[in-house]
């Protein structure tokens, strides 16, 4: 039941008729475990704690930094070096004293994973690695727990529901992970991105808790900041990609050097001239079918995964130009066909298609 003073504080979540007393009680039974305090946590948090939801767990083994405080809204100058799992407690206790608020300070892991998530009803995923992507996948199949998701890169971010009622799982998105991906150090990201996927994936934990409207399953949304432009993305379930057991994730990170290896790169200017000539070179595209569908450039789809499998589609006398969002992927998938294959034909598309949309925008006119 609800004391007088927490309905006078969520007064304007009650008066919804969507929501009513019924369902703030149900916010207040709830458990979500929250994996990652940073630029996405920090928003789930705020918010979940302001709705009311019960018991919310923290799991984060990492301290504030300065470079933090541009996104990660919870901490302040003071807090540098501390632990942010035990900050955030601290704060978001301040903030909203008729929840319960459980930290752990540690590094989420396949000895600790299916624990922390059996104790609690809805997992979110703030984190910025793939190892620990995949691994809560795993473990919210392995222990029927949804999976609220974000990621973000630079002005872009996605979010999901995974593993809802049985329903789509990340893997059925992203059956493998990629060879490379850079960190946000590496490449950056306007502060308000992780703000904006952070307060929406609040959103789709109060969606499930209280049963109001579409759960955000079996659906990709895309979000562009500097374009303004919201597309949703439907996927369906793969039951191939069901888990009976954790793997060993430590070989999944994120922040890897990038490819030392001789290839040859070609420009998005270049490459436009040569597909306006005769000899047009040939296009390989190794993004998933999602972004396929978005933005392509008519060449032949087959995802980084299945390169191995594919080689006899690529040509070893034409021109073979390999394209990907940012140009990382085409780099993997050049090392693999030159060094096991021994292809020399090859050309990086540089910064990927999102360089050719560039390049593509100079040319188009402007009134």
């Amino acid at each position: 039941m609800l004391s007088q003073p927490e309905i006078n504080r969520y007064n304007r979540h009650i008066i919804l008729p969507e929501v009513g007393l019924l369902g703030q009680q149900k916010l207040k039974q709830a458990k979500v475990l929250v994996i990652g305090a940073g630029g996405l946590g920090c928003p789930v948090l705020m918010y979940l704690t302001a709705a009311g939801v019960g018991t919310i767990g923290i799991v984060d083994f990492d301290t504030v930094d300065e470079s933090n405080l541009q996104r990660q809204i919870i901490y302040t100058l003071d807090d540098v070096g501390k632990y942010k799992a035990e900050v955030a407690k601290i704060k978001l206790e301040n903030q909203n004293p008729f929840i319960n608020i459980v930290f752990y300070v540690l590094h989420f892991s396949s000895t600790n994973a299916l624990d922390l998530i059996s104790q609690y009803d809805i997992i979110v995923d703030g984190s910025d690695n793939f190892a620990t992507r995949y691994l809560l996948n795993d473990a919210c199949i392995i222990n029927n727990k949804p999976l609220v998701a974000a990621s973000i890169f630079k002005f872009e971010g996605q979010l999901s529901v995974y593993n809802y009622q049985h329903g789509p799982t990340y893997r059925c998105l992203f059956p493998e992970p990629p060879s490379e991906s850079p960190s946000c150090s590496e490449i950056g990201v306007i502060g308000v991105l992780p703000g904006i996927l952070g307060t929406l994936q609040a959103n789709e934990v109060i969606k499930i808790i209280t049963g109001v409207g579409d759960v955000l399953s079996g659906k990709l949304l895309l979000i562009d900041l500097l374009t303004m432009q919201f597309r949703e993305l439907k996927f369906e379930k793969n039951p191939i990609n069901d888990v009976a057991k954790l793997s060993d994730y430590e070989s999944l990170n994120c922040e890897v050097e990038s490819i030392k290896n001789d290839f040859k790169e070609i420009t998005a200017f270049e490459l436009k001239k040569c597909l306006d000539s005769s000899s047009p070179p040939l296009i390989i595209d190794v993004r998933e079918p999602y972004e396929y569908e978005i933005c392509n450039i008519k060449g032949v789809l087959i995802p980084l995964n299945q390169i191995p499998n594919n080689v006899h589609k690529i040509s070893p006398d034409l021109m073979v130009v390999v394209i990907c969002h940012h140009g990382i992927r085409s780099k993997n998938a050049i090392k693999y066909l030159q060094d096991n294959h021994n292809f020399n034909n090859l050309y990086n598309l540089s910064g990927g298609i999102a360089a050719w949309a560039d390049e593509v925008e100079k040319t188009m006119p402007h009134y």
